[in-house]
């Protein structure tokens, strides 16, 4: 089983505040993107996949530290 994970992102309303991108398992982003079926993050969140981060997006402090965690 793969461990790889990217930042992906989470659609939120507008009046929750700024969309956050979120770190989750690589091989469940083309199915959900593809299927519509909702992916979980490091940090808990459930959301499906519906665009990709770009550089300089703001990443999700929890998911941040957990993966960080991870590398060590």
């Amino acid at each position: 089983m793969s461990t790889e994970i990217l930042e992906r992102p989470e659609t939120k309303d507008a009046d929750t505040g700024p969309e956050m991108f979120h770190y989750v398992r690589k091989e469940k982003i083309a199915e959900s993107a593809v299927m519509g079926t909702y992916v979980i993050a490091l940090c808990g969140e459930k959301f499906p996949v519906t665009k990709s981060p770009k550089p300089g997006s703001p990443v999700c402090p929890q998911c941040k530290e957990i993966y960080e965690a991870m590398q060590h």
